[in-house]
């Protein structure tokens, strides 16, 4: 018999994704079949499953908890932001369509079904399966149609526990509020509460539990203190990334308006002797980076506008002529090139946009995406790469005879005449230790020996842990229901 129990939000980054993912890792632990499944993702953030499609790279850091390979049922809805009010809508792994935000609340409705199946299906011969919910129920304002949290929890007869966030304030209202502002029969499927990222004495909030419990009639299970070693673990949300001050190495990056894809950045950060810089809008590129590195993006071509409107195109030549280095994955790659043509309009108007001029390559667009898992080498130091190609668009030009990684037995990437300036779509590759190390000494690193999976893994246990200390577990996973 399978059970389900789902967490839901009082807010947005209250921490569910990485409660979820302890709690997947918990019950592993105690001998559970367990997976997670999200109805309802918003990410540019994606993650390439073992059946060929994409879901977001909170749910594949949630199924490694599990021992999972990451499938498209875990996360069957996928929005991928492109403008501030328009998404590209994958479901089930494929893209379906481009909507916008009115339009989208037109179409959710019809999704659920699929949203059903998939649960259904990952359900099948598993224990238990552990369902995030996306933002708060206690937008009520999205009732009608949603797939996210109550739309859901009622189609498929789970029940809820409703998570706070002391961190911010005014978590007794979040909760309180939640409970005052919800349909009955929505509440009436919420069995429990927990308060998550405290920090201090945890027992001068006792009586904070019991006004909660009191006013919602919610089975209090716990107060979470903050888990310091979070940063240890993939970012979801791009807003998550912050500096992180390590060694004498600097790598900047710009903060891209739309952001992809940044797990790139999470072994160089967990590297002790490198210093992992997100340069904000309106702040220039650091005069003493070592290496500037450029991420994926969602609209590369508004992206590319953007960061000549911030004068980082300045700033890059600048820290090319001090002899620094430039590294481009994916949409940072195809930003490098002499310029990008779109002549279907996919990312806009028809038309060509001049590129930075740092790679002697172009970029066409093309509808079709390229989405796999690869493996290959660098050419250079042999080291092995691991990785994922998840992108629009076909890069050609003279600058790709240095191809400098070699990948499912073809050439990868593309290089300035002088080493410096390198480009290449293969996203995930510094997760490889000997790949990490060999690059970060040649920009003159001296590389910490990090074993950055054994790291997650770890640090994955350590939140097991962490959870079964501070949360009831048992009585959480007691309130779960027959599916």
């Amino acid at each position: 018999m399978t059970r389900a129990i789902m967490i839901q939000g009082a807010g947005s980054n209250v921490g569910k994704s990485l409660i979820v993912a302890g709690l997947a890792r918990a019950a592993r632990n105690r001998g559970l079949a367990v997976a997670p499944f999200k109805p309802q993702n918003m990410s540019n953030n994606a993650a390439v499953t073992a059946d060929g499609g994409e879901i977001g790279r909170a749910q594949a850091l949630q199924a490694r908890a599990a021992g999972l390979e990451p499938l498209i049922d875990m996360n069957p809805v996928l929005l991928k932001p492109e403008t501030d009010t328009g998404a590209q809508v994958v479901v089930q792994g494929r893209r379906l369509t481009t909507a916008r935000a009115r339009d989208y609340a037109r179409l959710k409705p019809t999704l659920l079904p699929r949203v059903i199946e998939s649960f259904r299906r990952l359900a099948t011969g598993r224990d238990l399966i552990v369902v995030e919910g996306a933002g708060s129920p206690a937008e009520v304002n999205l009732r009608a149609g949603d797939i996210a949290n109550m739309g859901f929890a009622r189609a498929a007869g789970v029940p809820v526990v409703l998570l706070g966030d002391i961190d911010r304030g005014g978590v007794i209202a979040q909760l309180v509020g939640s409970h005052a502002v919800l349909d009955p029969e929505d509440a009436a499927l919420i069995r429990g509460f927990a308060v998550n990222k405290f920090r201090g004495d945890a027992t001068l909030f006792a009586e904070g539990m019991e006004i909660i419990a009191r006013r919602t009639g919610w089975a209090p299970l716990g107060i979470i203190p903050h888990f310091a070693e979070a940063w240890r673990l993939p970012a979801e949300d791009a807003a998550e990334i912050t500096a992180r001050p390590g060694g004498a190495l600097k790598i900047a990056v710009p903060r891209l308006g739309r952001i992809a894809n940044f797990d790139d950045l999470d072994p160089l950060s967990a590297e002790p002797g490198v210093s992992v810089v997100m340069v904000e809008p309106g702040r220039p590129l650091p005069g003493d980076a070592d290496l500037v590195l450029i991420p994926g993006s969602k609209s590369t071509i508004a992206d590319l506008a953007a960061f000549r409107a911030e004068g980082w195109d300045i700033d890059l030549r600048a820290h090319l002529r001090r002899g620094g280095r430039v590294l481009g994955i994916c949409g940072g790659y195809q930003m490098l090139g002499r310029g990008i043509a779109d002549p279907e309009g996919i990312e806009g108007a028809p038309g060509r946009v001049e590129g930075l001029g740092l790679l002697d390559v172009e970029t066409v667009m093309r509808p079709e995406k390229r989405l796999g898992r690869s493996t290959g080498h660098a050419r250079d130091s042999g080291a092995p790469v691991t990785g994922y190609e998840i992108h629009i668009g076909a890069t050609e030009g003279p600058d790709t005879a240095r191809a400098w990684l070699e990948i499912e037995g073809r050439p990868e990437g593309a290089a300035s005449r002088d080493g410096r300036v390198r480009g290449c779509y293969l996203h995930g590759l510094f997760a490889s230790d000997a790949f990490r190390g060999a690059f970060l000494q040649e920009l003159g690193g001296t590389p910490g020996g990090t074993a950055y999976e054994d790291g997650v893994e770890q640090t994955l246990d350590a939140l097991a842990a962490h959870l079964e200390a501070h949360l009831d577990v048992d009585a959480l996973l007691e309130m779960a229901a027959p599916v």
